[in-house]
């Protein structure tokens, strides 16, 4: 039915606009007594076979919605219902920002992809930290960013203020520095930087009383060396794990007008390269720590894939858009069916 009729639909107006429209929709039709049942009747997927733990945490299935979605952690609860086993809010910021100038997100239909140069754009963190309060029982990552008018040199304060204000409201952190969207962001990637940002955040972590899972995500343009580099740096700093990937700025093989556009592709034809660098850093790193994979997942093949190359849990963002809810249940079938 989505892809038949309401995605059609949808695909006819501004993408930004719809995504707003579409939250405003889903969260009246949620108030609807019996509505939220009967969203988990037809796409959840209980059954305790699904049930994974990773880095201490338990999911109670392996598919989770990507950050970037439900940016300021407005719709968390509803989108649950979709069957989702975990939610990844952000990213938050300390301070609320507009983000980019708009248009600033587009659709490639033909590509099955989506360009999107959003920047960041979200309420602030106490914002989040509000509507995180009323939480029951959503298991939420926290993914977390710096304002775009803060230096690279005062990054780290940016990411201690998002740690410290979500960590009693978050399950995991995901520390965001390969945005392709906020200027000079993805220079924290370097290995001194990146090392002291993620060693900074860790000493704040082990200091609390039960520390949080920290993971870091990831870009896909990495080079080997680059990735052996975040190997390294994930064993020293010993956080919990890695994200793999985020949007690429790569534009090989597309057909669609709109690729001439600026900002991360995210979609299809990121599917094979996120493949690869979960496969890689589970190589060359023996599988010593998990790895959660995103990128042009739009079937439970895809999925599947990413799982086998040795990814623990895997993302929807784009998918989620092109696919419909429908994805999140034949991903978790197919799981079932690969016990």
């Amino acid at each position: 039915m989505y892809k038949l009729l309401i995605r059609p639909i949808l695909f006819c107006f501004d993408p930004e606009k719809v995504h707003y429209f579409t939250f405003s929709l889903i969260r009246i039709i949620s108030k609807i007594p019996g509505f939220s049942g009967l969203f988990r009747a037809l796409y959840d997927v209980n059954d305790r076979r699904l049930e994974t733990e990773v880095f201490g945490l338990k999911f109670k299935n392996p598919v989770g919605l990507a950050a970037g979605f439900d940016k300021n952690a407005v719709l968390y609860k509803e989108l649950s219902n979709f069957g989702f086993g975990f939610i990844e809010i952000g990213t938050i910021t300390p301070k609320a920002q507009d983000g980019n100038p708009k248009k600033r997100l587009f659709r490639l239909k033909e590509d099955s992809a989506i360009i999107n140069r959003m920047g960041f754009n979200n309420g602030g963190v106490e914002q989040a930290v509000l509507r995180l309060k009323k939480n029951n029982g959503v298991l939420i990552g926290g993914n977390i960013g710096k304002n775009k008018v803060t230096p690279n040199e005062e990054a780290t304060s940016d990411y201690e203020i998002c740690f410290e204000a979500l960590f009693d409201y978050v399950d995991y952190f995901v520390v965001n520095v390969s945005s392709p969207n906020t200027p000079n962001l993805r220079a924290l990637q370097d290995k001194e930087p990146l090392t002291e940002l993620l060693q900074t955040l860790q000493n704040k972590n082990w200091a609390k009383p039960k520390p949080k899972p920290i993971l870091l995500k990831i870009a896909p343009d990495l080079t080997d060396e680059q990735l052996l580099d975040i190997i390294d740096i994930v064993n020293e700093t010993k956080i919990a794990g890695v994200i793999a990937t985020n949007t690429t700025l790569s534009r090989d093989g597309l057909v669609s007008e709109n690729k001439i556009e600026m900002g991360g592709l995210s979609g299809k034809p990121l599917e094979k390269r996120s493949t690869e660098v979960i496969r890689f850093l589970a190589e060359k790193s023996n599988k010593s720590f998990p790895i959660i994979g995103v990128g042009g997942i739009h079937s439970a093949d895809d999925a599947l894939e990413k799982l086998e190359a040795g990814a623990s849990l895997v993302q929807l963002y784009t998918g989620f858009i092109y696919e419909g809810p429908a994805l999140v249940k034949a991903i978790n079938k197919a799981v079932l069916r690969n016990k």
